[in-house]
């Protein structure tokens, strides 16, 4: 008689609905999609921190030293 629970469970019980309501608000969520493809063209702020000579360098040539910088890492990349 000790292996025989005080009272039988229902299926109605708290414990039982508290823990499938529990169940239900942890469940893990499915993962987001996967992030796009950039599309070409379209550009993204970022702060980047580089050498002083290397930014010397490119500022050197006036205007458009951040689309040379640009341009100099895509050939890094193989892009």
């Amino acid at each position: 008689m000790a292996d025989q629970p005080r009272r039988p469970r229902t299926l109605g019980d708290a414990r039982t609905e508290a823990e499938a309501a529990f169940k239900k608000v942890t469940a893990k969520v499915a993962a987001p999609p996967p992030k796009q493809n950039a599309v070409p063209g379209i550009k993204e702020q970022v702060t980047l921190r580089l050498d002083q000579d290397v930014l010397e360098f490119f500022q050197q040539g006036g205007p458009g030293w951040q689309d040379r910088i640009n341009e100099a890492l895509r050939k890094a990349a193989g892009k």
